[in-house]
């Protein structure tokens, strides 16, 4: 069942995107490594479980615990621009948020590279809308009654021969 984003779902995805964007500025790997990490660090465990909400941390604090994990880098060279970085940021939290799937999940269900490619036609949509878009290109379905209508399509065609 889709989680309807609610305010802390929203003070969620601004968090991270303003992560994903100063981290362009204050992180030396590239912005594949980095967000590697981050979707598979401690502090993304505590934002996906909202327990962040309960402290003061703030997207530099952030990047100081991901370092603190992995230790500081600097490699790769690819960085993403600004604007791709925060909506990438937003995105895979609107998509944890509301799919119920750990950042670990969602990392490894869509690339950073895939949304990048993805960055010019769907940022302009509505978080909702480009995270279904995502998920139906991939094939992935997680409502269940359109679940059930896509099996019923599939039986009618093998059992039809349509």
């Amino acid at each position: 069942m889709v989680r309807k984003i609610d305010r802390d779902g929203l003070l969620l995805c601004e968090l991270q995107a303003k992560t994903f964007e100063l981290s362009l500025s204050e992180q030396g790997t590239s912005s594949e490594i980095f967000i590697r990490r981050f979707m598979n660090s401690n502090i993304a465990k505590e934002i996906d479980n909202a327990s962040i909400l309960q402290t003061n941390l703030q997207a530099k604090d952030i990047l100081e615990r991901i370092d603190e994990e992995y230790g500081v880098s600097d490699y790769g060279s690819v960085k993403y621009t600004a604007n791709e970085m925060y909506w990438i940021g937003y995105i895979y939290r609107y998509y944890s948020y509301t799919y119920g799937r750990s950042s670990r999940q969602v990392y490894k269900t869509v690339k950073p590279k895939e949304l990048r490619g993805l960055f010019l036609p769907y940022h302009t949509m509505d978080p909702a809308q480009a995270v279904d878009r995502v998920l139906e290109a991939k094939g992935l379905v997680y409502d269940a009654v359109q679940e059930e209508e896509r099996q019923y399509g599939i039986y009618k065609r093998i059992r039809l021969g349509q």
